[in-house]
C-alpha cells in the first residue's frame, strides 16, 4: 500500500424487483481489473448477504431499500457501508449495515484486527475508548457492554477509526446503530503503519 491511487470512481449497479430497489457499489476503474473484480465480488457477495438476512426471496417483504455509503475513497483506501433496510410488516423495519475496508492496490479486504500491530492488544485498548464515550454520552445500555469481537463492524472516515453495533446489540432500537469514532491520533502507537490507519496518520 503505498498511497499512490488517490481515488476510485464509483458507479451504481440496480437490483430492482417489485418491492426492491438495492443500489450497489461498483469499481469502475483506478486501480488494476483484478483488485477491481476482487472489490466487486467482495461488495456484491456482502450486499446479497444482507438481503438473504434479511429473508429474501420471501414474500413477506413488502419494501427492501438497499443503499451504500464511501466513508473513505483516498490515499489507497476505500472504506464503504452497505445498508439494507426492509419492512415485513409491524410496527417499523429493520436496517442491516456492514461496511468494508480495502486496499485499492490489490483488493484486500480489512478486518479490524489487521488495522493495527500483531499482539498490541488492540481490543482492550479500543474497548477502554468506547466505554468512555458510552458513559460521556450517557448511552442507555440494554445490558453490559458487550465488547468488540473479532469480526467487528467499522470503517474508516478519514483520520478516524469508527466502530459500530448493530440495531438492538447494545442501545435500544430509538437510539440506531451507535456509532465510536476514534481519532487515529489516539491509537498512533499500536497501528500498523503499512495498513489502512497507517496511510491516514502520514
Amino acid at each position: 500500500m503505498n498511497g499512490q491511487t488517490l481515488m476510485v470512481p464509483i458507479e451504481i449497479h440496480r437490483i430492482a424487483e417489485p418491492h426492491i430497489k438495492v443500489n450497489v457499489p461498483v469499481i469502475a476503474g483506478g486501480t488494476n481489473e483484478t483488485a477491481r473484480k476482487v472489490m466487486n465480488d467482495d461488495i456484491l457477495k456482502t450486499t446479497h448477504d444482507l438481503m438473504k438476512a434479511q429473508g429474501y426471496p420471501s414474500p413477506d417483504i413488502q419494501e427492501m431499500d438497499g443503499t451504500f455509503e464511501i466513508k473513505n475513497n483516498q490515499r489507497g483506501v476505500l472504506s464503504l457501508s452497505l445498508l439494507n433496510y426492509a419492512f415485513t410488516g409491524g410496527a417499523h423495519g429493520n436496517t442491516l449495515q456492514r461496511s468494508l475496508t480495502f486496499d485499492v492496490e490489490n483488493g484486500r479486504s480489512y478486518k479490524l484486527g489487521d488495522l493495527f500491530k500483531p499482539g498490541s492488544n488492540y481490543r482492550q485498548r479500543l474497548d477502554a475508548i468506547i466505554q468512555a464515550q458510552i458513559k460521556a454520552r450517557d448511552l442507555p445500555l440494554l445490558g453490559d457492554y458487550p465488547g468488540i469481537t473479532e469480526d467487528q463492524d467499522f470503517y474508516i472516515a478519514d483520520k478516524a477509526l469508527v466502530v459500530y453495533f448493530p440495531l438492538y446489540a447494545i442501545v435500544p432500537y430509538a437510539w440506531g446503530f451507535p456509532y465510536f469514532p476514534i481519532s487515529v491520533y489516539e491509537i498512533e502507537d499500536i497501528i500498523d503503519e503499512e495498513g489502512p490507519l497507517g496511510q491516514m496518520v502520514h
